[in-house]
């Protein structure tokens, strides 16, 4: 069998595994990042197995076409939108996830509030640059003691969220429509309706999944409902949050800014105003980046592939 890893962004996979027990069952190949069907097609026509990386590549109906080889498809996790699951059972193809390490997104998360509240991302670099201490005003770091923190979503990277800020002394709202008021009470969390979670908080983190429901969620009414001194945090999916609203708000100073793990497109391209906004912090997705996710998840794969190889497909998706 023929093996491609997808999208081995850091150049890692091979390191952050045992990949010895496919010796002699499979050749397995780092594939480079690749665009478009076209050329996704070409490239892995002759791979009987792909390894994707999250929902870096998408598979849809017509890619899956034209892998006629291709007959186990690995994703890292365990959901992964990116695959059009019912093409592959009608096409043969197997599909099989792994487990995850939790924690990832929320720490990431953290990460980001962490950073705009104190600003870090003016100082560090200035530091680097031979200056010191070049905040201004609105732009000086604040204490997150007293705070008001919304989460949005309050599933298990949301909680995590909830409990940093409860651990950082902030003051917690909630939304979610999906559990009760008693279920965020437990969490120490005050369900509010989202647009009172937008007009007191001083920190709003999103934690949603991609739906038709949640798909430009907070737009240009939302935003501004926002104080001017509030931040967004979004490491949940670029699509939640209007692009265009955003970029407005943030070049208008209507929001203190935003720090934002995911985009629209991805990679973000060089030329985009995101990168450029003094107000927006951007990390190129690495809400799930973690030395201990890579070890789990490429482990996983190995098994996966060893399962599938003897007849007995292991966590399979499809």
């Amino acid at each position: 069998m023929r093996v491609a890893l997808l999208d081995d962004y850091q150049q890692v996979a091979l390191s952050s595994a045992d990949w010895s027990p496919l010796a002699g069952l499979a050749t397995v190949e780092v594939v480079p990042p690749l665009a478009g069907l076209e050329e996704l097609a070409q490239t892995l026509a002759d791979y009987d197995v792909i390894v994707a990386m999250r929902e870096r590549t998408r598979f849809p109906a017509q890619l899956l076409r034209r892998l006629p080889r291709l007959r186990l498809l690995v994703t890292t996790g365990a959901v992964n939108a990116a695959i059009d699951l019912a093409a592959c059972a009608c096409q043969g193809v197997t599909v099989c996830g792994t487990g995850s390490v939790a924690g990832v997104t929320a720490e990431h998360a953290w990460a980001l509030l962490m950073t705009a509240a104190k600003r870090l991302d003016l100082e560090l670099p200035a530091t680097r640059r031979g200056f010191w201490q070049v905040g201004r005003g609105g732009e000086l770091p604040v204490v997150l003691r007293g705070r008001v923190l919304g989460v949005v979503g309050l599933g298990r990277v949301g909680s995590d969220v909830a409990g940093y800020g409860r651990a950082f002394g902030m003051t917690l709202l909630g939304h979610d429509p999906h559990l009760p008021p008693d279920r965020l009470a437990d969490l120490g969390v005050t369900a509010v309706s989202l647009d009172r979670l937008l007009a007191e908080s001083d920190f709003v983190s999103l934690h949603l999944g991609l739906s038709p429901a949640t798909a430009g969620l907070i737009g240009a009414t939302r935003l501004a409902a926002m104080k001017p001194t509030a931040w967004l945090i979004n490491t949940s999916r670029g699509p939640i949050v209007d692009r265009t609203a955003l970029l407005e708000a943030c070049r208008q100073g209507r929001i203190a800014g935003a720090a934002l793990d995911v985009y629209d497109q991805e990679p973000l391209p060089a030329e985009d105003e995101l990168r450029r906004l003094p107000n927006v912090i951007a990390s190129p997705h690495l809400g799930y980046v973690a030395q201990e996710q890579w070890r789990r998840w490429y482990s996983d794969a190995v098994a996966d592939i060893v399962a599938f190889a003897a007849g007995a497909p292991i966590r399979r998706l499809a």
